[in-house]
């Protein structure tokens, strides 16, 4: 058996982690790398592996970093099938569709830059169409399902409480007369959050590969978090401002309404309009409503009836139309912008910061890991100006951070998921983290004798 880590592996994104298992191929995500745009496009235009031998795609979630790149690799002669949990498979395929519009939109802006400039023509990574045929081959399982995606290999997603339908995944493997059990985390979600169940820990495992996001730090409790964006949002709306936020149309869009919601219920800020501008989250607002075992109890009802505060809010608009979305650039009004993509890269947000940047009564607010080289992470490292679409835009917002919001674990989180293996581990792969982050991470579990974690390199390969 052999690991390639061809994705996530000294960075975040991109996730992409081949297993060779009894003469077969098994891909565990498939995600877009997001970072240094001269690099980017290469990167994930070029798999190191032969799509077309691949046997099986298993994916954890939707997010884009795991993944986006699927259209790519159906695209090259992968014809097997993409093995998710319900909700991921239905969400995979509108977050795969809505990524092959913004890359087909994103091409056509920055041509008609680069056509002013004398500059060829660049085509898009994937167009839509590509989407719709990888959407086709996404096959959904319950959570606990048992089913063979390979021969000799078991397998069964159990929750992750990061996103809608996200999943660790646990490979039972009999090779050469030997059995491994392999638990892949996904992204690791956290404790006490609204909506989702709570993260399921692994147990009797002999391989882990797991994420190191937040390996340097734990997050602050979510209440804290709360307080901090309230109060963003009521300083930037009493100047007369907007709050510019790029968020994930999946995840933490709807706890971002969730928290509004209950700040103007309570009249902790003023009741002004809120904007979700992305057409992806208002097709993500049925998959919520489609998937009621993600949820406990009390929220499965609440999401029946179609009246939980996190998809039916009295101030929330959903926007649709590229012609709605440009009308709110012209208004001046008080008002509070959520739209994709997350770090700011690609979509509508782009537009949206490049016509408030410049103004100081508004707030540009960042709610999540932002990877190096993007433009979300530039705006959280407060640059002074930013290039948007080829131009260069001086910063004269305010720009505010919020850590605790995260989706993702924290660093006591994460180690305590590695320590409930620790005296069955002969492996643990530190992944989906940066080198900081990672490092210190493996510090810690090497103190509490954990000795066997490993922190791959790119395209590293492991033979176990």
């Amino acid at each position: 058996m052999r690991i390639n880590f061809h994705g996530a592996a000294h960075t975040v994104t991109g996730s992409q982690h081949l297993l060779e298992i009894n003469g077969s191929k098994l891909l565990l995500d498939c995600g877009l790398y997001q970072g240094k745009r001269s690099e980017t496009y290469e990167r994930n235009l070029n798999f190191r592996f032969d799509p077309r031998k691949v046997d099986a795609v298993l994916l954890s979630h939707a997010h884009i970093d795991h993944a986006g790149n699927l259209p790519n690799l159906v695209k090259q002669g992968y014809e097997g099938k993409i093995f998710a949990t319900r909700a991921t498979a239905e969400l995979g395929g509108l977050m795969i569709r809505d990524s092959g519009r913004i890359q087909e939109s994103d091409a056509e802006f920055v041509n008609r830059k680069r056509a002013e400039r004398g500059e060829d023509p660049i085509e898009p990574l994937y167009t839509e169409q590509d989407a719709e045929e990888a959407a086709g081959m996404f096959k959904g399982v319950d959570y606990a399902e048992v089913f063979e995606p390979i021969p000799g290999v078991v397998a069964r997603f159990y929750d992750a409480g990061h996103i809608l339908g996200s999943a660790s995944i646990s490979l039972e493997i009999e090779e050469k007369g030997q059995k491994i059990r392999l638990w892949f985390s996904g992204d690791i979600g956290r404790y006490r959050m609204p909506l989702l169940r709570d993260p399921v820990l692994p147990q009797a495992v002999d391989i882990l590969i797991m994420e190191s996001t937040y390996g340097d730090k734990s997050h602050s409790d979510p209440e804290n978090a709360f307080i901090e964006f309230r109060d963003i949002v009521k300083r930037t709306v009493e100047r007369g401002g907007k709050v510019i936020v790029p968020a994930f149309a999946v995840g933490r869009t709807q706890e971002l309404v969730y928290n509004l919601n209950e700040m103007m219920q309570n009249g902790d800020v003023p009741h002004v309009p809120v904007f979700v501008d992305s057409p992806l989250a208002v097709n993500a607002t049925q998959v919520f409503r489609n998937h009621p075992e993600c949820f406990d109890e009390e929220t499965r009802q609440f999401v029946m009836e179609a009246r939980h505060p996190a998809l039916d809010f009295k101030m929330l608009t959903y926007v649709k139309s590229v012609e709605e979305s440009k009308s709110l650039n012209e208004r001046k009004d008080p008002m509070i912008i959520i739209s994709a993509s997350g770090m700011a890269e690609t979509g509508r947000i782009v537009h949206h910061i490049r016509n408030n940047i410049g103004n100081p009564k508004n707030t540009i607010c960042i709610v999540s890991w932002q990877a190096p080289n993007t433009m979300g992470r530039r705006l959280a490292d407060r640059a002074p100006e930013v290039n948007i679409f080829g131009e260069v835009h001086k910063r004269k917002c305010d720009v505010a951070t919020i850590g605790g919001l995260s989706g993702h674990a924290g660093q006591d989180l994460l180690v305590k998921y590695a320590m409930g293996v620790k005296d069955s581990a002969r492996q643990i792969f530190l992944v989906h983290g940066e080198e900081r982050q990672a490092m210190t991470l493996k510090g810690i579990l090497n103190d509490q004798k954990l000795d066997n974690v490993h922190y791959p390199r790119l395209h590293e390969s492991v033979e176990l």
